[in-house]
């Protein structure tokens, strides 16, 4: 059996995965109710307008990563990573505590503000959660604990979005959605027991509690390591692609594929079910060693399937907007309205709609097939006493490109492109940036020929 699959019988990693993975569901939970609700029930919550509420929200959630990146990475150099990861667990629970008074008292200031913090949440484990990997399994198999984190952490997101969902549009939202995160907050302090001892770094390093100083410091460190500095670019990119598509699947769903809020879950799963499935893939793919070849294969993929999502969905939206139903799940799927009667044009169409689905589970597999190496490199490469403080500074790119997609995306629509062209200019994107990244680390490319052939 592969060695990702026995790390889950081992309490070195077990522990650690179950932890992980109910604090990216839960996150996902409270920021999907909220921004449902929001959505949805504006007026029982805020005067202000529920559109723009639904734009900022997601900010608070990201800003923590600017503001407390370089610390969480420090303390995570500096101390015991299971104390960090126990104690980040508390802080969760307290945090929802402090939500359901908001979900309870219909204050979306309170809410926000717990939004924010669970950022804060996010943003101190970061650092811990991929350099703890390091200090418990060995190279060989850093691929597979990483691609079982990564499938792990996609699909909490995608329970997390539906769950988030179903809980805020219940009669009894407030009381509902509150027990949930607690229980699911409580039961990742449960599982973070477990977690096994993971000595400091760095114990003597002396914190910088300046955040924009450490910032500086950060960057300026990896920007030394040239190396790990193209990954963390190519890792960001990475958040870019994903964070583009994954913003416009709801709008996709219901402008350009005619469906209700099911064709946006189908979509957001097989999404998720793909970038899970490549993630696992990685071990066997590159046989027990970082693999840079892999990346640059998912990075064709993300291109040529990004390209054929376009053309299969701008296919299907002049076949789809030939009738006026709305799809739902079965329907989308079934494909058996009866409006054309011509059996050509009525295959065309269900071969065309597979070939949508098929393109977004395919874009999700190449992005696991890039996104794990890169990691592993990082972990592998960094220095041991600053793998944290690498991290942090990682997720500080990581969230800086995802705030330039948003903008990007809000750019390309002022200038009157539509959703499928955005995914095409994303996919071009792509291009450009594998280039850049083999140019200036010819690894790259040289492990993939080597890999290919």
């Amino acid at each position: 059996m592969s060695n990702q699959f026995t790390l889950m019988k081992e309490q070195r990693f077990r522990p650690f995965f179950f932890t992980q993975f109910l604090g990216a569901c839960n996150d996902n939970v409270f920021k999907t109710a909220l921004i449902t609700l929001v959505a949805f029930h504006a007026a029982s919550l805020t005067t202000l307008d529920g559109g723009m509420l639904a734009t900022l929200l997601p900010g608070l959630f990201i800003l923590p990563f600017f503001l407390f990146s370089a610390t969480a990475g420090q303390l995570a150099d500096k101390y015991e990573k299971s104390q960090i990861i126990r104690f980040v667990k508390v802080f969760e629970i307290s945090i929802m505590l402090f939500a359901s008074a908001g979900f309870f008292l219909h204050n979306v200031w309170l809410l926000g503000a717990a939004l924010f913090m669970m950022g804060m949440h996010s943003t101190i484990f970061g650092p811990v959660k991929y350099a703890y990997l390091p200090q418990h399994l060995n190279e060989k198999e850093l691929v597979g604990g990483n691609g079982m984190i990564e499938m792990g952490t996609f699909v909490a997101i995608l329970l997390g979005q539906v769950l988030g969902a179903w809980v805020a549009m219940q009669s009894q939202h407030e009381i509902i959605t509150s027990l949930v995160i607690l229980l699911i907050a409580v039961m990742g302090y449960a599982t973070s027991r477990g977690v096994p001892n993971s000595p400091a770094a760095a114990p003597t390093l002396k914190i910088n509690w300046n955040p924009i100083t450490e910032t500086f410091r950060s960057i300026k460190f990896i920007w030394g390591h040239q190396t790990i500095w193209l990954a963390i670019i190519a890792i960001s990119w990475f958040w870019f692609y994903g964070a583009t598509l994954l913003a416009q699947f709801p709008n996709f769903a219901k402008n350009v594929l005619h469906g209700d809020e099911s064709i946006f879950i189908l979509l957001l799963a097989i999404f998720s079910i793909g970038i899970g499935i490549g993630s696992l893939m990685c071990e066997k793919l590159s046989k027990g060693k970082v693999e840079l070849g892999l990346v640059v294969f998912g990075a064709i993929g993300l291109t040529l399937f990004g390209i054929d999502l376009y053309c299969s969905s701008t296919s299907l939206y002049q076949t789809i907007n030939l009738q006026s139903d709305v799809f739902n799940f079965q329907s989308f799927v079934a494909y058996d309205h009866a409006y054309n009667t011509n059996l050509y044009s009525f295959s065309h169409a269900t071969i065309t709609r597979w070939r949508l689905l098929i393109d977004i589970v395919l874009i999700g597999l190449f992005a696991g097939f890039y996104i794990v190496p890169l990691y592993a490199l990082i972990q592998t490469r960094a220095e041991k006493s600053h793998q944290s403080r690498v991290i942090a500074a990682n997720n500080i790119v990581n969230a800086l490109f995802m705030v330039v997609s948003a903008g990007f995306s809000m750019w390309v629509f002022s200038q009157g492109y539509s959703i499928p062209q955005l995914f095409l200019a994303t996919a071009l994107l792509n291009v450009l940036v594998t280039i850049y990244l083999c140019f200036r680390q010819p690894e790259y490319y040289k492990t993939f020929l080597a890999w290919v052939s």
